[in-house]
């Protein structure tokens, strides 16, 4: 089966993103670069297809111009990756063979991933409410999964229907996996392969409860986010009932608690009233 992988930049660290192109093309696999940043990467060196995106199209956006470009070689999966993906032999070849086992324990296996492992701490992200739906040979059937390192059956990816570019980032890879789940197809996570992964600049715990903080402008598109998928049919209630009420928190702790507080604070209302509002698509300027 042909593999391709696509990876999303934004204002990339150019040596590890090389590292990850050699890694690619040493096993053969052709590499999409999708760049959001402003100012084009010089990429002559590289051996793969860039697409620039000057004015930021998002991460929905720059996903489905990458499997769509994979589409057009001739691939049949697609690999998605974060610039910063730390990528090893055991992922790029572990998921295939994982993605493989999977169809034999579950229908229509839409996407795979790895168990991911927090940069923070060093340990493996379980989250405490949403359990494992099935779990067979260190494969489990879950809701969702991150986008990075996420394997997708191309064929499938096209009944379920592209990316939410509406959403622009925040929720866009949790929002397909619902939606994959809603018609149907099984989102699977192995347990067996490992991915480190960074989310956010820094955790904080505040109140007994664990905060991530990063760019205060990601503060409106999760916020907004929250109250834009609340409203979907498709979305699991547990999701919806560990978000909605804790908005208030959220707000208060990115005002008072965290750096650049009043700053944090502007983009958490602009959320909600762009939330209530039903508005889309990138932020308006300031």
């Amino acid at each position: 089966m042909k593999v391709g992988a696509v990876i999303i930049l934004y204002h990339p660290q150019i040596a590890h993103l090389e590292k990850m192109i050699n890694k690619l093309n040493e096993i053969n696999w052709p590499v999409v670069l999708v760049d959001n940043s402003p100012v084009p990467l010089s990429h002559q060196n590289f051996n793969v297809k860039y697409i620039h995106c000057p004015a930021n199209v998002g991460i929905a956006a720059a996903q489905n111009e990458g499997i769509q470009a994979l589409q057009d070689m001739g691939a049949e999966y697609g690999l998605v990756l974060d610039q910063d993906s730390q990528l090893t032999e055991e992922l790029l070849f572990g998921l295939l063979s994982e993605y493989q086992s999977a169809t034999h324990h579950f229908t229509q296996v839409a996407a795979i991933g790895p168990m991911i492992v927090c940069e923070f701490n060093n340990a493996p992200v379980q989250p405490r409410l949403q359990k494992a739906l099935q779990l067979k040979d260190g494969l489990a059937e879950v809701r969702q999964i991150i986008a990075s390192g996420m394997l997708i059956n191309l064929s499938m990816f096209n009944a379920i229907g592209k990316k939410d570019e509406a959403l622009f980032i925040d929720g866009v890879d949790h929002e397909w996996c619902w939606r994959a789940r809603y018609k149907g197809f099984s989102i699977v996570q192995s347990h067996n392969i490992k991915m480190r992964h960074r989310q956010g600049d820094a955790r904080h715990r505040i109140l007994g409860l664990n905060f991530k903080r990063g760019a205060p402008v990601r503060l409106y598109y999760q916020v907004r986010n929250v109250l834009i998928l609340s409203r979907r049919q498709y979305v699991p209630l547990y999701w919806k009932c560990r978000h909605l009420p804790v908005l208030p928190l959220r707000w208060a702790v990115n005002r008072w608690w965290f750096p650049e507080g009043k700053l944090r604070g502007h983009y958490v209302l602009r959320g909600l009233i762009d939330g209530i509002k039903g508005r889309t698509g990138k932020i308006d300027s300031m």
